[in-house]
């Protein structure tokens, strides 16, 4: 099962987790609206590790400016009880443009501005774009907070549209399961909130790996058992088993399969990456139409990319997967939780239980990292997720909208990349900006991760200034430890984290980067560290003329997709928004169609995969 051994304690022990003083301001809402349609946003204000706020009155001053010029402005308080988040429900949309939304705490001068850009479309032939967390856990199985807390928080706090819980199968007992469903039907509404209930088969890796199950349809899931009887749980081994056995059931994979492909429609199986890894050895196409490529366990995109490698027409999505109560992209805890919860954005023409249904089996989704951005490739009248036919060469367009600045757009199909666009080298490199990128996963299972520590030393050149970007909390930092050196720690489950500095005379300038692996310490002493065993220690020498000369150099490392990069940057900011289109050649792959996904990624390693297009050339 890939868990540990556990002795009862008697009570149990609680701690009650309090949130800090206000650090910082979040906002929650569509990136994308069409003119005229309702625009629900959500502020709230979290301490410095990303717990939200509780029972502080404080006063929110929030303004908002359309293709900049002032349209809103109002005051807030937040509430005297219960989460500091408030609803504004009043934001213009009447005219289209740029939205840009910003909100301050005057009584807390240290918390900063938090800006949100909305983008107010005319032509958009869905209402706005709708986000999803389709992987949520909680205190019934391994997890943590209530069922009704998590659902109301991801309601009313990270402003979710769409969620599904994920109950681990053998954990659930069958009276917390018919309580979750329970408080599913009274949470949902159609218009404001859509809940499906869900749970995590865990069969291990050699029999299929994790897939999770949501019952997208209105009927009593059946689960625990099916109609006739028949078991569904991967295993019996929960409070109620009566036994300290683990006891199969649908397992293999194929007999979760057998349980629901009578009704494909009302089913949604989702195989993912997190503790027991999924192998797509196996695939059922009519039931699995997406696949998590990321969560907080980590960045998996070389998981969408072998399913493309196999011929598999499944859809991107990324989810939370997250154990502490903070769906809908909440900051990572410890050890294997070491990303953002991620989230998916879906294509919808209104959002109810069975219009959300229905696009998700098309796919029409892409993954995001857990930011409210917005990404969207077509082809004619067909959009990501589709599958058609196509004579000639085929036009993709895509549309991507963030908040950091776009750093790059590359496009893949079954062999692998095929088309780039480097938003730094048209924005034109910069004589003294260049950006340090490390990361990547040492393995694909549990214990992934990879921890870094190291330095940058730069020579016959001035460091004058220097910013971390893409670190997801504050023990993962930087900093300047001799006049010629930065010095740097993270830990990386796939995602990369960056230094951006700013350097006088690079022409001249002589670069040498070296540090540490390590990985988990299971047993053992953990401040002896666990070095990386096929690479547990790196140096990188190569000089700053090299560097103007290439603008980009790499460094490929074992592991999975680890790597260091220098790279030169532009002085200009990259683009919230990027539009644009590629060819792709009227050529099919070995199983008789071409899938053309498109990964987006903004300065701070902010990430986006679109579901691929599925194009049969003729």
């Amino acid at each position: 099962m890939g868990t540990s051994r556990f002795a009862a304690v008697e009570p149990d022990l609680k701690i009650n987790i309090k949130p800090g003083w206000p650090a910082l301001l979040q906002w929650s809402g569509s990136r994308l609206v069409k003119q005229g349609e309702k625009l629900p946003l959500r502020i709230r204000a979290e301490d410095e590790w990303g717990n939200t706020c509780w029972s502080r009155p404080d006063k929110v001053h929030v303004k908002a400016s359309l293709d900049g010029k002032n349209c809103y402005e109002n005051d807030l308080l937040l509430p005297a009880e219960g989460w500091a988040v408030r609803l504004l429900e009043d934001m213009p949309t009447d005219k289209p443009g740029e939205l840009v939304i910003t909100a301050v705490m005057p009584d807390h001068p240290a918390v900063k501005q938090h800006t949100f850009y909305v983008t107010i479309d005319k032509e958009l032939d869905f209402p706005r774009i709708y986000y999803t967390d389709l992987h949520v856990h909680s205190e019934d199985t391994v997890g943590t907070n209530s069922t009704s807390y998590n659902l109301n928080y991801g309601r009313d706090v990270t402003g979710l549209d769409v969620l599904a819980f994920a109950h681990n199968d053998f954990n659930i007992t069958t009276e917390r399961w018919k309580k979750t469903v329970e408080l599913i039907r009274e949470i949902s509404k159609d218009g404001e909130f859509v809940a499906y209930p869900g749970t995590e088969w865990c069969g291990s890796s050699c029999a299929g790996g994790d897939h999770n199950v949501i019952f997208l349809h209105d009927d009593e899931p059946e689960f625990p058992f099916l109609k006739d009887g028949t078991h569904v749980r991967s295993v019996d081994w929960n409070e109620d088993s009566g036994t300290t056995e683990a006891i199969p059931g649908a397992w293999p994979l194929e007999e979760l399969w057998a349980a629901y492909i009578d009704d494909p429609e009302g089913h949604l199986l989702t195989p993912h990456v997190g503790g027991r890894r999924c192998i797509m050895d196996w695939h059922h196409p009519e039931l699995e139409k997406l696949i998590e490529i990321g969560s907080a366990w980590g960045h998996f995109g070389w998981l969408y990319q072998d399913a493309m490698e196999r011929g598999y027409k499944i859809g991107a999505s990324m989810a939370g997967d997250e154990h502490r109560g903070r769906c809908g992209g909440g900051v990572p805890g410890t050890a294997v939780f070491g990303t953002k919860g991620g989230i998916s954005g879906v294509i919808s023409p209104e959002l109810s239980r069975k219009a959300i249904g229905i696009a998700l089996r098309e796919r029409h989704t892409f993954a995001s990292t857990g930011e409210r951005t917005f990404g969207l490739t077509s082809c004619g009248n067909y959009i990501m997720g589709d599958e058609f036919e196509h004579k000639g060469a085929a036009q993709v367009e895509y549309r991507f909208l963030g908040d950091a600045g776009w750093d790059e757009i590359v496009a893949y199909d079954h062999d692998g990349e095929i088309w780039r666009r480097d938003l730094q080298e048209e924005l034109g490199y910069s004589d003294r900006k260049i950006r340090f990128r490390w990361g990547g996963a040492r393995i694909k299972d549990r214990y992934r991760w990879a921890v870094w520590k190291g330095t940058i030393t730069i020579t016959d050149a001035v460091i004058n200034e220097f910013e971390g970007l893409g670190f997801e909390h504050k023990e993962e930092t930087c900093w300047r430890e001799t006049a010629t050196t930065v010095g740097f720690k993270s830990d990386t489950y796939g995602d990369v984290d960056a230094i951006e500095m700013d350097v006088s005379h690079l022409a001249t300038a002589k670069i040498k980067i070296e540090g540490t692996i390590d990985g988990y310490v299971k047993v053992g002493d953990p401040l002896k560290g666990n070095p990386f065993v096929h690479c547990p220690t790196f140096t990188w020498e190569f000089t700053g003329a090299e560097l103007l000369e290439a603008a980009r150099l790499k460094k490929d490392l074992p592991g999975v997709d680890m790597f260091l990069a220098m790279e030169r940057m532009s002085d200009s900011d990259a683009p919230r928004e990027v539009t644009g289109n590629f060819e792709v050649s009227a050529n099919n792959g070995p199983h008789g169609h071409r899938p053309v996904y498109v990964v987006a990624r903004q300065v701070d390693d902010a990430k986006i995969w679109t579901s691929a297009l599925f194009i049969t050339f003729m």
